[in-house]
């Protein structure tokens, strides 16, 4: 039984244990289409855990130099849910043009990799905020932050099978915190969400349940979050982004241990 609407699936599955089978219905992470559009152009089609679509669309927005600012989107709009996925348009404000045509990706970004799907590499590229100087937070602070997020990864303890990004203050509080099928929309769920209630961001650190890739590290620098951690390591360009972009980059922060890329200055 499937509901594509929901976060959870129920899946009748078979178990085997110690060599024997047996039948049990299980709890899927849903895994579906959502279409964004700008105007009446298709801009991408994003493979998503459904829910929280419009701070999906806003938080996509704006870590795709689409829009400088939250206040330049005036909504984001359900215009048709099937079977076949969901259609949101991103209604600019009043005033504000794009050319769709430059944001437009040429195939859909599974939930795996959003960078691959882009129309071109040169897009990658996109215009970064420069960061507030802090926040300085202490090793120990640092490696809670997986501990901290894990407690608050309601949907992960019914399927295990979801990422999440989770922002916090410098004193360890979630101000907000998401869970999907890919990583980079987390990411984008928990900056559109945050951006509606705050801009700029301010000193917040984002924790993500993955690696941390080229573009895990340029949304955030995009946004102007300072602080990027992550559970597993950091690629090669997602390192020299954030030195370049002054963004704090920790990878592997597990137990009493971490490694720093970039950003050391925020670490006292």
């Amino acid at each position: 039984m499937t509901d594509d609407r929901s976060p959870t699936t129920d899946w009748v599955t078979t178990r085997y244990v110690d060599g024997l089978a047996e039948q049990y219905v299980d709890t899927l992470t849903t895994e579906g289409p959502v279409e964004f559009r700008l105007g009446n152009v298709p801009i991408a089609v994003l493979m998503r855990t459904p829910g929280r679509d419009v701070d999906l669309g806003l938080g996509f927005a704006i870590t795709e130099g689409i829009v400088l600012e939250p206040d330049e989107v005036a909504a984001v709009e359900l215009r048709s849910s099937t079977v076949d996925g969901d259609r949101y348009d991103i209604v600019l404000a009043d005033g504000v043009t794009v050319d769709p045509e430059q944001f437009r990706r040429n195939v859909y970004a599974s939930s795996s990799c959003g960078v691959c799907g882009k129309a071109s590499i040169d897009a990658v590229l996109v215009a970064c905020r420069m960061p507030p100087g802090g926040p300085v937070v202490e090793a120990a602070f640092v490696s809670s932050l997986p501990e901290r997020m894990r407690q608050a990864q309601e949907q992960f303890d019914l399927t295990g099978s979801l990422h999440a990004a989770a922002l916090f203050t410098p004193d360890g509080t979630i101000v907000e915190m998401a869970e999907d099928v890919g990583r980079h929309n987390a990411v984008d769920k928990v900056i559109g969400a945050i951006a509606r209630r705050r801009w700029p961001i301010g000193e917040l650190i984002m924790m993500v349940s993955g690696r941390i890739s080229f573009e895990i590290t340029q949304k955030a620098a995009v946004a102007g979050i300072p602080f990027v951690a992550g559970v597993s390591g950091a690629s090669s360009l997602a390192a020299s982004l954030g030195a370049e972009t002054s963004v704090t980059v920790c990878g592997f922060v597990r137990g009493a241990s971490f490694n720093v890329y970039s950003g050391a200055q925020r670490i006292g």
